[in-house]
């Protein structure tokens, strides 16, 4: 086994993503982080982490994992991941703690965008799924229709519509849950104006 593909298993051990004291412990240092950057074998995601570009394993959800294991993914991801939007995000969507360091989600790969959350909203309506056979930290539906009502104006219009509309007619989504969160995320009136006239 070369030395390359002895780095290659380690990083793959870690879920395709390694920080630089780890990197270190496994006697990889410096120069040889170098070399790896030149040749292409792997790329800087932030500051000290490093993600080995891969093929056959080169989701970015690993990444998103191993960076943000505390993040929920919500908004425009989750609306994509329930099939109430048609538009793949360009960027994942994710909450996080308000009280996490802002340098934390300084990446330059992949594209996100953090909704600071306060502390106690966080968990509300979390669940769980799989994206690219990757288990993920995800809102439920119903979580997600509040979040967008709560940012129906940063939001694209027909995204918006789509999403409300693409709820309504689902049979699975839960209106109990749906009016529980809203009074938790003080969405209750948006909620009996936007989708009340429809149920």
């Amino acid at each position: 086994m070369t030395k390359i593909d002895k780095i290659k298993e380690t990083f793959k051990e870690h879920g395709n993503v390694l920080t630089t004291a780890e990197l270190t412990s496994y006697k990889i240092y410096y120069a040889d982080i170098q070399r790896l950057l030149s040749e292409g074998f792997i790329e800087k995601v932030k500051r000290g982490y490093y993600h080995w570009i891969d093929e056959s394993n080169s989701s970015e959800v690993v990444i998103i994992n191993s960076l943000f294991p505390d993040a929920i993914l919500c908004m425009d991801t989750a609306l994509f991941y329930y099939g109430y939007s048609d538009r793949n995000p360009v960027e994942w969507h994710f909450a996080i703690d308000k009280n996490v360091s802002k340098q934390r989600v300084k990446i330059d790969y992949p594209f996100i965008k953090a909704y600071r959350t306060e502390p106690y909203l966080l968990h509300i309506g979390e669940s769980t799924g799989t994206i690219d056979e990757t288990p993920v930290r995800i809102y439920d539906k119903d979580r997600t229709i509040c979040d967008c009502l709560k940012n129906m104006n940063r939001m694209d219009k027909e995204v918006f519509n789509k999403a409300i509309q693409g709820y309504v007619k689902d049979t699975k989504k839960n209106i109990p849950n749906l009016m529980q969160y809203a009074k938790e995320l003080r969405v209750q009136r948006k909620v009996k104006d936007l989708i009340g006239v429809w149920l």
